[in-house]
């Protein structure tokens, strides 16, 4: 094996788990799971079957991640955040199978107890405060917080805020990189624009 398992980890049947990937204490991985180079999976972690994980995903301790998600490159979750993957979940009803799809774009980072109701997408680095509970699709650079969450303004890919210029322009102030904010979307401004 080039992962690491913790020896109270179980790990099931048909996963497909890459190089450099470490599954801590407790953390069951369900059938037919991918997860992607370089992965850290914390203590008491669920990760149920035909979930896709990118490269680099970071998912700290007491979380589920359940079929139906993916979550694209170096993705950040945060403590016992949640997802659902259900919108009308009964118990005398079975659902199984008419899971909704979430996807989790790169480089987005979701914080500590926020929860991800099913079939809203989160789009690249966007930045989910903790405890927000999302309930509509967040933009790519959104910073969202509070239930239900709102749009407070925009991250930087090095996970800070952004303060626009009135021409629309900020830097971030750790990568100097610069950002244009333009009909309500942001983008990062390559060199050469």
């Amino acid at each position: 094996m080039d992962y690491f398992v913790h020896k109270t980890a179980i790990i099931d049947d048909g996963c497909n788990i890459s190089k450099g990937t470490k599954i801590w204490h407790f953390s069951h991985i369900m059938s037919n799971c991918t997860i992607g180079e370089n992965c850290n999976i914390g203590q008491n972690c669920v990760i149920s079957p035909e979930v896709v994980l990118g490269k680099n995903v970071k998912i700290q301790n007491n979380v589920s991640i359940y079929t139906g998600v993916t979550c694209e490159d170096d993705v950040f979750l945060g403590p016992s955040m949640v997802f659902t993957n259900v919108t009308n979940p009964r118990s005398g009803v079975n659902r199984r199978g008419q899971y909704t799809e979430t996807i989790v774009r790169k480089g987005a980072s979701i914080g500590a107890n926020a929860t991800i109701v099913c079939g809203h997408d989160i789009g690249e680095f966007a930045f989910i405060g903790a405890g927000a509970v999302v309930t509509k699709e967040v933009h790519a650079y959104a910073l969202v917080v509070g239930n239900p969450a709102k749009q407070l303004g925009w991250m930087s890919e090095f996970g800070h805020r952004l303060n626009f210029n009135t021409d629309g322009i900020a830097t971030c102030p750790e990568s100097n990189e610069n950002y244009k904010l333009e009909n309500n979307k942001v983008f990062k401004i390559k060199k050469n624009d």
